[in-house]
């Protein structure tokens, strides 16, 4: 039984042995950091199936009980698709997921992670923790995508390798105009704003075009170099209001992560001060480009530390190893866009001729490529650029994909065909035209049913139906223009 005021349940974090003990250490430095801070409150964080951050904000004076009992949340919050509609029966048994713990709602509780703790700049006297979930009896909920990520690490390592990724992510900023609070407009989804962008495009890297979004820019980039996240760069994209920003590679998980942690700082960041940021793809605008999220990554050797996708052979891109790794995201890649791309939107992106891709090839340093190498013989630095993902992407699910994928590639010595010079020339299987597409390879892949369970696959494409499923029932402006007056 929980003690008397308890959040969570009384004892739960030692009682199942959930913390190493780094993170019992970094817990009673973080209860010092916090009140000699004068931090007033902390907002206990989870990332969603989406990626997306749910959580509670206790008063500081309770979170030496959340690192003692973590915190309850209900569990239909993993039920739910991006309208926030719950797309599972979950007052039947099993709650249509064949899972008892998730009937009628009950509780799971988040512990927080010590190592992720941060001081949100932009939100005075508040302190910031990225959680696990568990479920009452103490065993990991297997719908985490956080632990599923961290899954797939572990897998890694067992094989002999650590993997490690760094960020660049595209996105949006526009101006708020008006941001549709009428009751009316208060849908599930609710109405999206007005906006309107702070520069032209097509102009990309151009200083001038900087300096004109730069106010906006630096708003974020001093919270979040406030938080320690290491930011490389900010760049000026193509697009109108476009920019994309970088962050130097982190071990395992960590840059996930970053990401959740990052999007929604953005966001929050840019509300604010009466802006928008957005990751969405493709906004339905004029003249506007599509967002990317770029994922560099590259192996560690456990034994040597040396990096394991540096070739030795001259002329060579890859090593064996890497070459196997890029062969394993190949061959899943229709697969693997359930996670890589895992909106109805992010399709509009994989066009011909477009620095996105449109099939399944790699390449040496070239952009129109989904898998682009980078580096050669000698160079400590050699890794891939893996282009197909977009930046509304679970960033969990999609580091842990190119895990599970590349290491299918290694664990069966697959050889990735040649390095195309002409990527949107070259024959090559074609990448999903469609979520719908996406789904149909994701629902056969024999890999992520046999690593990931049937349980999961379903469940998330149980999610991803319920989406596809209002989307196919609206009437979109192209069918009012295109029937319309004819018929």
């Amino acid at each position: 039984m929980a003690r008397a005021g308890s959040i969570g349940r009384d004892g739960f974090i030692a009682r199942h042995g959930l913390w190493s003990d780094g993170q019992t250490a970094r817990a009673a430095e973080v209860l010092v950091e916090a009140r000699a801070s004068g931090l007033e409150m902390v907002r206990l964080s989870c990332a969603d199936q989406h990626g997306l951050l749910r959580g509670k904000t206790l008063m500081i004076s309770e979170l030496e009980g959340a690192f003692a009992s973590g915190c309850a949340m209900t569990t239909s919050l993993l039920l739910k698709d991006t309208s926030h509609r719950t797309v599972f029966p979950i007052w039947t048994s099993g709650a249509g997921v064949d899972a008892p713990e998730l009937t009628g709602a009950p509780d799971f509780l988040m512990v927080p992670d010590p190592d992720t703790f941060r001081v949100l700049p932009w939100s005075s006297g508040t302190g910031w923790l990225l959680c696990d979930m568990y479920y009452p009896d103490g065993r990991p909920v297997p719908f985490s995508s956080r632990a599923i990520c961290r899954g797939a690490s572990e897998r890694l390592a067992e094989a002999g390798y650590d993997f490690l990724s760094g960020i660049e992510i595209e996105f949006h900023l526009f101006k708020l105009e008006d941001r549709k609070l009428r009751p009316e407009q208060s849908g599930m989804p609710g109405d999206p704003p007005d906006v309107s962008p702070l520069a032209h495009g097509f102009q990309y890297l151009a200083e001038f075009r900087m300096d004109e979004v730069e106010p906006v820019v630096d708003l974020i980039c001093r919270d979040v170099m406030a938080m320690g996240l290491p930011l490389r760069s900010v760049e000026i994209e193509f697009g109108p209001s476009q920019v994309e920003f970088t962050f130097a590679p982190l071990p395992g998980i960590e840059s996930a992560d970053l990401m959740v942690l990052f999007r929604s700082a953005a966001k929050q960041i840019c509300r604010r001060h009466g802006y928008h940021a957005t990751f969405m793809c493709r906004p339905a605008f004029e003249n506007f480009f599509s967002s990317g999220w770029h994922l560099h990554q590259s192996l560690l050797d456990r034994a040597t530390g040396a990096n394991a996708f540096t070739p030795t052979v001259p002329d060579a891109l890859l090593s064996e190893a890497g070459e196997a790794y890029v062969a394993g995201l190949l061959e899943h890649a229709s697969a693997s866009c359930v996670f890589t791309t895992p909106t109805i939107n992010g399709y509009k992106r994989f066009r011909p001729q477009s620095l996105a891709p449109d099939r399944a090839l790699w390449a040496r340093d070239n952009r129109g490529a989904m898998i682009r190498a980078i580096g050669g013989p000698g160079d400590a630095g050699t890794r891939i650029e893996n282009r197909v993902g977009e930046s509304a992407a679970n960033p969990h699910l999609y580091l842990a994909s190119q895990m599970i994928a590349g290491l299918d590639g290694i664990s069966r010595a697959l050889v990735p065909p040649p390095p195309a010079d002409t990527p949107y020339a070259t024959e090559a299987p074609r990448l999903p035209r469609s979520l719908m597409d996406a789904m149909t390879a994701f629902r056969g892949s024999a890999l992520y049913r046999g690593v990931l369970g049937d349980g999961f696959v379903d469940y998330l494409l149980a999610i991803k139906e319920g989406e596809v499923s209002r989307y196919l029932t609206e009437v979109t402006d192209w069918e009012q223009r295109e029937y319309f007056e004819i018929f």
